[in-house]
């Protein structure tokens, strides 16, 4: 017999509920009742990364010095995980997690399945909204987004901010010549892709996959970079 067993739950500021699931080996977390992520459906957080961060793989003749990636979103970790795989040192990763909550449970509950990303010297987890990790000459190489399944539905309301034009011109501002914005996407957004093309950016769409053998292509990454 499965046992599904609440761990732990969140208020998010506008009072809608994150909780944190245990099953048989897995961990899910759920927003008011339905499930968001899981530790068996990483697929497309691990292909945010490997898109978003092409550019700064160890081998890559355009790599910088000292990488700097931005993530918005902690999650289950497994994009910030992929990220650090990747690009090696040195390197800086800053990520920015609404909930200390979140925070938390990837330090206990989680650190089973990814072990302990946020004590490694690359990482910064800043416990702010993302558009507060943004100006103050601060500048990446790659900004990484997995927050809302689409802009029309938006996991806090203060998240419609993040597809303003006055937020995707910040973006556009943190980024160093060359550098990548990537989003994660439940399913195709057209509404994104105009706001992205609006900003100036020149954008990619990739099909991407919840796991490794799901048979269909619901989630989308969008690859959005300014033209040289």
């Amino acid at each position: 017999m499965k046992s599904y067993v609440q761990l732990d739950q969140a208020t998010l500021p506008d009072g809608n509920l994150l909780a944190l699931y245990y099953e048989d080996g897995d961990y899910v977390l759920e927003y008011n009742g339905l499930e968001l992520m899981s530790t068996n459906l990483t697929w497309s957080e691990q292909l945010l990364a490997e898109l978003g961060c092409v550019d700064l793989l160890e081998d890559s003749p355009n790599r910088p010095d000292h990488p700097k990636v931005l993530i918005g979103g902690l999650g289950m970790g497994f994009t910030l995980k992929r990220v650090l795989e990747l690009i090696g040192s040195p390197a800086t990763v800053d990520v920015a997690e609404l909930m200390s909550q979140v925070i938390e449970w990837n330090q206990t509950h989680l650190i089973e399945h990814n072990g302990p990303l946020l004590d490694d010297p690359r990482t910064n987890v800043i416990l702010a909204d993302l558009y507060d990790c943004l100006g103050e000459g601060n500048t990446y190489d790659a900004i990484l987004i997995d927050i809302d399944d689409t802009p029309d539905d938006v996991i806090t309301k203060g998240n419609v901010n993040l597809y303003t034009p006055s937020f995707l011109a910040s973006l556009r501002n943190s980024l160093n010549p060359g550098g990548c914005l990537a989003y994660w996407m439940a399913e195709p957004s057209q509404k994104l892709v105009s706001a992205l093309k609006a900003a100036g950016f020149k954008l990619t769409e990739h099909e991407a996959k919840a796991s490794e053998d799901a048979e269909e292509n619901w989630h989308r990454i969008y690859v959005a970079r300014l033209p040289e």
